[in-house]
């Protein structure tokens, strides 16, 4: 067995599921540093310090969401096309 036999890098499906789950990543990142700011924030955290947090909790859920729509939607076809095939 030499290195030809190990894939470099992601495969292209692996790119693709990054893809389609770079919205949640990304509402996650944002989520982390506003509850980042709230806990650290000197003097206690000020009322946009919670408004940011509020914020990035409703994007990560709105993200979370599409994606289980999305991913709802795709395994829906699958199982129509398995039981109609």
């Amino acid at each position: 067995m030499d290195l030809d036999d190990f894939e470099i890098g992601p495969s292209d499906v692996e790119l693709a599921a990054i893809e389609l789950e770079w919205p949640l990543i990304a509402a996650e990142l944002d989520l982390v540093e506003a509850e980042i700011r709230v806990l650290t924030a000197h003097g206690g955290p000020t009322d946009v310090d919670w408004r940011h947090l509020r914020r990035a909790e409703r994007r990560r859920l709105r993200a979370l969401v599409e994606l289980l729509d999305l991913t709802a939607a795709v395994l829906g076809r699958t199982r129509d096309r398995v039981v109609a095939g």
